[in-house]
């Protein structure tokens, strides 16, 4: 498969999971009891958008080889071709 193609599905499928990542744990500035002036109240207090976009790359990685796999997977070609 070329390379671009790969590269194609692995940013699709990291934006997925980073979709994904991001409302776990995500504690509101209301829910929290402190809201900045100027700022809405359902905003995150701590977003560690840092920490989410790493957590979402190792998620693409895995579902990427994953998905590769049973693309090669010969039982599994066999299987959806019957």
């Amino acid at each position: 498969m070329p390379i671009g193609s790969i590269v194609a599905v692995f940013i699709v499928i990291w934006w997925l999971t980073f979709i994904a990542v991001l409302p776990i744990g995500a504690r509101s500035q209301s829910d929290a009891g402190d809201i900045a002036g100027g700022t809405d109240p359902g905003a995150p207090v701590a977003p560690r958008m840092v920490m989410r976009a790493l957590i979402a790359t190792g998620l693409a990685i895995v579902f990427t080889l994953l998905l590769f796999w049973g693309l090669s997977n010969e039982t599994l070609y066999r299987y959806w071709n019957r």
